[in-house]
């Protein structure tokens, strides 16, 4: 079982790790061509705001592995 935790803990942090570069590389670019408004709040929309939930799903699952793989006992 510590090692599916294990397993599932590697593949949702390469996911998560995937997911946040492609938001920094789209966010950078939008910048670059004077998309960049300045502001504090961007509105997000279509996929742009599917990888932003998906990345706020990923890193509330990643912790909750991680905290199941510390409270269950090492056989």
């Amino acid at each position: 079982m510590e090692s599916l935790i294990t397993f599932l803990q590697i593949v949702v942090s390469i996911v998560l790790i995937t997911l946040i570069l492609i938001q920094e590389r789209s966010s950078g670019a939008g910048g670059a061509f004077g998309g960049g408004g300045g502001g504090l709040y961007q509105s997000r929309r279509g996929l742009e705001k599917v990888v932003f939930i998906s990345t706020i799903v990923l890193v509330i699952l990643f912790a909750g592995l991680a905290l199941l793989n510390l409270v269950l006992p090492i056989q």
